[in-house]
């Protein structure tokens, strides 16, 4: 063989051992995500790639996996795994790789945990048993702190509606995580049965302890996770709760706008045990709200930090838009979810189809494309436009996807509609802690007036019944017949007139509208009038911290409302406060509502019997508990 045959066949493998190797890092979506399409959020897998010298590789040894697993967002033959690998606990300080000035090399500063030159090499497996001797799936995929040492692959060759279990490895090594399930949804044309989902929002961290998400893990009561939003929050400690009484102070202890700061934040939040086993147990669909970002954000601002001179100096020079990038950043890094749509960084609105009996629509009621809410010294001014044709929560693109996938929904035969929106969207009269001039939650759907009405008219128009709508935000639990108020004949008393059910949960942990140390009596009496003045409004309680779960077949939903007891410390306890019924056809909540009888909040007609007999998921026991539910 000549010299110039030798050096070209040389040159070959190295460029298919290239490939091999770059092909390798695409398996971790996390370089892909938010977008490769768009340079100033993706990573440059050729440059990452330039960089490596394998005599700087980590060694097993030097590697943990620091913050438990996770999956989510489960196809019928795929699932997106999740995990952190890497030689710290700390998380990557480096924000050059959001700053379009990303050197070749490396992004090193006195600052800085310094650019790993070598990748790390983690293999991951699924199989149909928890041995994980019968394996269906496996891989490799590099992770570096380009991405914080994140790892997220999607399993494919799974079957429909499947148990599976899955674990990580550190390549070559028996360094490995801790083993997770997940699950696959059925494919949409399915005959299910049934299928149970736990529904979450609101989960700040100096508030107490995510208790909520550990308990339908220990109880095996659900199939799939949902999370409407408020998943971390922004804040630093002190001004939206005090962590340092109960060991839950947020970092870093600041408000949070670079990259590092979102990504500590998410690393400070994935530490509570209970949200580790939450998802190391179930699959979870979640979807962002505001404090993923900021503060009552829309697609132009948010209510602390605007497109002004004074805002961008107040706020140390950061626009909307690179604090929005690096939030969003840190988001899809450090979350169990897919990129739906790689040509359009800021699409998180998607959909899920579990058989013939539920499409679920997850919405983004926030980021995407948003006209401006009320920012709080605006209030009057949205409350002024707020039936203006052209305000949209959603912006075209997104209303119009939402529109068409409704009605093909009913084409389909599809028997349930469920739809994720991070803020209530039933008219809410809450001018008691409004006032009269301007008593609407105006940040919510009621500001959106044109929206709302657009919504509504598509169901009605189209005869679309069955619809559940799913609502976050608002650290309450409320459950009201879906109507159009104004525009068609409702009865509050029968439900007559109504096109379906809105169940809105409490927060996991963040407090009470009316305050965190509220009285159970106190905010019983609020809800009392908040049911009293709104029309549609059947139930409210405002006193509980926790979760609800739906239990889903073809003649009815099921809704169980849980309460935590306390917060403050680690605990499995929970209580069962209202229970509710949808039938299916009818498009409103069974009478009587909740059976005549709740043991929390308020019922428009019925009875509150107030109880702490609590269940202990560990041990499926029962048990009084009078524990005080202030966190402070």
């Amino acid at each position: 063989m000549g010299y110039s045959t030798r050096l070209l066949t040389a040159l070959l493998g190295l460029l298919s051992s290239a490939s091999i190797v770059e092909a390798v890092y695409h398996q971790n979506l996390n370089y892909r995500s938010p977008s490769e399409n768009h340079p100033s959020l993706g990573i440059s897998i050729r440059k990452v790639v330039k960089r490596n010298d394998v005599s700087k590789a980590y060694t097993p040894s030097q590697l943990n996996f620091t913050h438990g697993i996770a999956s989510g967002d489960p196809y019928p033959n795929s699932v997106i795994l999740w995990t952190r690998v890497a030689p710290m606990v700390d998380n990557d300080k480096s924000n050059a790789t959001v700053s379009g000035i990303s050197p070749l090399y490396g992004h090193v500063d006195q600052d800085t945990i310094k650019a790993s030159q070598a990748p790390i090499c983690v293999s991951w497996k699924v199989a149909s048993d928890n041995a994980l001797s019968k394996v269906v799936s496996s891989g490799q995929a590099y992770t570096s702190s380009d991405v914080d040492f994140t790892v997220k692959v999607e399993a494919d060759k799974l079957s429909p509606y499947t148990q599976y279990w899955y674990q990580f490895s550190v390549c070559n090594s028996n360094v490995s995580s801790i083993v997770g399930k997940t699950k696959t949804t059925p494919s949409a044309n399915d005959d299910l049965a049934s299928v149970n989902l736990a529904i979450y929002s609101c989960s700040n961290y100096p508030f107490g302890y995510f208790n909520a998400y550990g308990n339908p893990a220990r109880k095996s009561s659900v199939d799939y996770v949902i999370h409407l939003g408020d998943y971390i929050y922004e804040y630093k400690n002190g001004d939206y709760g005090w962590g340092q009484t109960i060991q839950r102070i947020p970092l870093p202890d600041r408000e949070i706008y670079t990259l590092y700061d979102y990504r500590k934040r998410h690393a400070t939040y994935r530490g509570d045990l209970d949200l580790q086993l939450s998802t190391q147990t179930y699959p979870w669909i979640p979807v962002w709200d505001d404090h993923e970002v900021s503060d009552n954000t829309y697609r132009d601002g948010a209510s602390e930090l605007n497109n002004t001179e004074a805002s961008f100096i107040e706020d140390g020079g950061v626009s909307v838009d690179q604090r929005k990038m690096n939030a969003v950043r840190a988001y899809y890094e450090w979350m169990p979810i897919r990129q739906v749509d790689m040509d359009d960084n800021l699409r998180i609105w998607r959909s899920f189809s579990l058989g013939n009996l539920v499409d679920l629509l997850m919405l983004d009621t926030r980021h995407y494309d948003r006209s401006i809410t009320d920012l709080y010294w605006n209030t009057d001014y949205v409350h002024g436009i707020s039936n203006d044709a052209g305000r949209s929560m959603m912006g075209s693109r997104q209303e119009n996807w939402f529109y068409r996938n409704l009605v093909s929904s009913k084409q389909r035969g599809a028997t349930w509609r469920l739809i994720g929106s991070q803020t209530v969207f039933s008219r809410l009269n809450e001018s008691l802690a409004y006032g009269d001039e301007d008593p609407l939650d105006y940040d919510a759907w009621d500001g959106y007036m044109a929206n709302k009405n657009r919504t509504l008219k598509t169901l009605y128009d189209n005869n679309i019944g069955n619809n559940i709508l799913l609502s976050g935000d608002s650290h309450a639990s409320w459950v009201a017949d879906l109507v159009w108020l104004d525009e068609k004949p409702y009865d509050p008393s029968t439900g007559a007139g109504s096109i379906g059910v809105e169940f809105g949960g409490s927060a996991v942990t963040s407090p009470c509208p009316a305050g965190a140390n509220i009285t159970l009596a106190a905010a019983n009496n609020y809800s009392s009038w908040l049911v009293g003045a709104n029309r549609e409004l059947q139930y409210s309680d405002l006193y509980y911290r926790g979760y609800y779960e739906l239990h889903i077949t073809k003649d009815q939903v099921l809704a169980n409302y849980f309460g935590m007891p306390t917060i403050v410390t680690r605990n499995p306890y929970e209580i069962p406060i209202a229970n509710f019924t949808v039938k299916s056809g009818e498009n409103k909540i069974q009478r009587p509502v909740g059976g005549g009888t709740v043991f929390s909040g308020a019922l428009k007609t019925g009875t509150t019997k107030i109880q702490n007999i609590t269940h202990n998921t560990i041990n499926n026991t029962w048990l009084v508990t009078n524990f005080n539910m202030s966190v402070l």
